[in-house]
């Protein structure tokens, strides 16, 4: 370990002036919106002041320098400090504090990217950490920059399971360019915490994880610099410090007591509080931080696209998971941003195929697949990566917040479910994705890719990589035949009418194995003499009404929708919602309406009434009718 220097008296002023000026900014921006945590603030003044004004590196006018040292602001709620912070640095006017909270400014009651010194939205406890593994692992392994990443934590949000998923990830990739910080102010929103102030379970915990922790008095500005300039000399292992503080630090009768979180000071005592705080302050101006090394590289630009066209061959059976695979190994072979990371599920998602050519940007996440998403959001924050992460599609609901929170944050990841539906046959119900579809939708910034073969599916990984956004791809675990050749164009939004005549007297939409349904149901019905249209929607979401709709009005109004997915929230739900209002339309939807079992997956898809035989029937029923 080396020696350390202990900064100057007047630099430990200094420091503790900066920490209480946060304080009173962040009373005064609670107090000027009626609403906030200024507690939650005052517990981690020191913690702030040393790092933004000691321990960081960064371009004080320019926060979103990719050289720039990051920080994560897992406890979201004390988001007033941390404007506070960049007020202090000379970024932020004064004046814009008065304004936190309110619709026409940017200054959020919880960060989000719409300021450009944020790199991940948070609030929803436990997802910092996890957002800060990626970013760390990006400058170490990928950008192979001397940037850090600090993570400032609550006591409170330790609880959720989320924080140990990003502890165990840290301490496997050795994340020593990783620090992360915990604010145990001893109480939570309702009541204490469970661990209250007892440092020691804090300490054996990280240190069981296999982290660098120690515990210091989150108040003491010469611990706190010590701390963190040493943590830069530890080597392979992140390092975690334990803070003992104490919430509303600073203000009387406030001060370690219950039922102060998320409320300003009563209006009465403001001015008393504040000019208790302007008493201690002896310095005008905070120490100007370190400006960063210069070694974080400049990105490639413009779009991503396929080195080569699909080698595929019209009627191959390949499955679409497959076909992801060769995919994204393709892709990572015209751009180095891509990266890959999934869930311990990779000879299954075929994420393996990219790692087999691209070994040193995949990212094994094991089965943690809140922690992956995470990750993936933290890869992607400065346009570092292009992310793609895969799993079971039925595995990242249990990442449902942590996808919700990557839409807030305005992040670009490419999120890949794989044994999608009842299709996958005998594994039974726990591992098929029925839900997803309806998950994805109800995200704002999501485009959903459902591919039905190797080449819609290599085009959709390569028009993901160039979607803002989230974006969702859905593969399928059955062998299923290339309908499209390897020219075939494809666009996000942009349906194909795969079979079509002037005679046609109903329009079936199938997506993905369904689509194979469809287009089997379509040969037995016009063996019979009944022509019939098929749509392959290729997008769910966005999904294209103009088409459909016109295949409506061409069959007589009649549409049929049919999807290996539950009714609630799939396909059938999306073209009603695309066809409201038009005239003269009716939808019939085929969906799995149960909790299905195992089986056969042909045995599956007829049993829950959505393979060849019941589309044909449902075609006959409709003319009976």
């Amino acid at each position: 370990m080396a020696s350390y220097e202990k900064p100057s008296d007047a630099v430990l002023q200094a420091l503790q002036d900066v920490a209480n000026k946060l304080r009173i900014h962040s009373i005064n921006a609670t107090c000027a919106s009626n609403s906030g945590h200024p507690t939650s603030c005052c517990s981690a003044a020191e913690i702030m002041s040393v790092l933004f004004f000691h321990t960081m590196r960064y371009k004080t006018k320019d926060p979103c320098s990719p050289c720039n040292d990051r920080f994560v602001m897992s406890k979201g709620h004390a988001a007033p400090i941390l404007y506070a912070a960049w007020v202090e640095a000379g970024f932020l006017e004064e004046s814009k504090l008065l304004d936190l909270r309110k619709i026409n400014c940017e200054l959020e009651g919880h960060p989000t990217p719409r300021l450009p010194f944020v790199d991940v939205a948070t609030g929803s406890l436990g997802q910092g950490l996890g957002a800060a593994c990626g970013m760390a692992y990006t400058g170490k392994y990928f950008d192979k920059s001397s940037y850090r990443v600090y993570c400032l934590l609550g006591d409170g949000e330790c609880s959720e399971g989320a924080v140990w998923e990003a502890m165990a990830f840290a301490s496997h990739y050795r994340l020593d360019n990783l620090v992360a910080i915990v604010d145990v102010n001893r109480l939570g929103q309702s009541e204490a915490t469970p661990l209250q102030h007892d440092m020691d379970i804090y300490l054996k915990r990280c240190e069981a994880f296999g982290w660098n922790t120690c515990v210091v008095d989150g108040h003491n500005i010469p611990e706190l610099c010590q701390v963190l300039l040493q943590a830069q000399h530890v080597k392979e292992r992140p390092t975690a410090i334990i803070a003992r503080t104490f919430k509303g630090k600073g203000l009387k009768g406030i001060e370690n007591e219950d039922n102060w979180h998320g409320k300003p000071l009563p209006k009465d005592s403001v001015d008393g509080f504040l000019s208790e705080l302007w008493g201690l302050i002896k310095t005008d101006k905070p120490p100007c931080p370190v400006l960063p090394k210069e070694d974080a590289a400049a990105l490639e630009s413009g779009p991503i696209s396929l080195p080569s066209p699909p080698a595929f061959t019209l009627g191959d059976k390949v499955a679409t998971r497959r076909a992801y695979g060769v995919a994204l190994a393709k892709l990572g072979q015209a751009c180095q941003r891509i990266v890959a990371l999934d869930g311990d599920t990779k000879n299954s998602t075929f994420a393996e195929t990219f790692k087999k050519t691209h070994p040193e940007r995949y990212i094994e996440c094991f089965i943690a697949e809140q922690n992956m998403v995470s990750v993936a959001v933290g890869c992607a924050a400065r346009n570092r990566c292009v992310p793609f992460a895969s799993t079971f599609g039925a595995f990242l609901s249990r990442a449902y917040d942590q996808i919700r929170m990557a839409a807030i944050s305005q992040s670009n990841i490419n999120l890949v479910g794989s044994h999608c539906g009842v299709s996958i046959g005998e594994d039974g119900p726990s591992q098929m994705a029925l839900e997803d579809l309806a998950m994805f939708r109800a995200i704002p910034t999501c485009t959903i890719f459902y591919p039905c073969d190797a080449v819609s599916t290599e085009r959709s990984v390569e028009l993901a990589a160039n979607k803002k956004g989230i974006c969702f791809i859905r593969t399928s675990r059955p062998d299923t035949p290339v309908i499209y050749p390897p020219e075939e164009k494809f666009e996000v939004g942009y349906a194909k009418v795969v079979r079509q005549s002037d005679s046609d007297k109903v329009t079936i939409i199938g997506a993905g194995v369904t689509l194979h349904e469809a287009l089997a149901a379509a040969d037995l019905l016009a063996s019979e003499g009944m022509n019939v249209r098929v749509i392959d929607p290729f997008t769910i979401k966005p999904l294209d009404a103009d088409t459909i709709v016109s295949s409506a009005r061409a069959t007589a109004g009649k549409v049929l929708t049919v999807e290996d997915h539950y009714r609630e929230g799939g396909l059938g739900e999306a073209v009603r919602f695309a066809v409201a209002g038009e005239p003269g339309i009716t939808v019939q939807c085929l969906a799995v309406t149960e909790v299905p079992r195992s089986g056969k997956p042909q045995e599956l898809l007829d049993l829950y009434g959505i393979g060849a035989k019941a589309i044909v029937a449902a075609v006959r029923m409709t003319f009976a009718n």
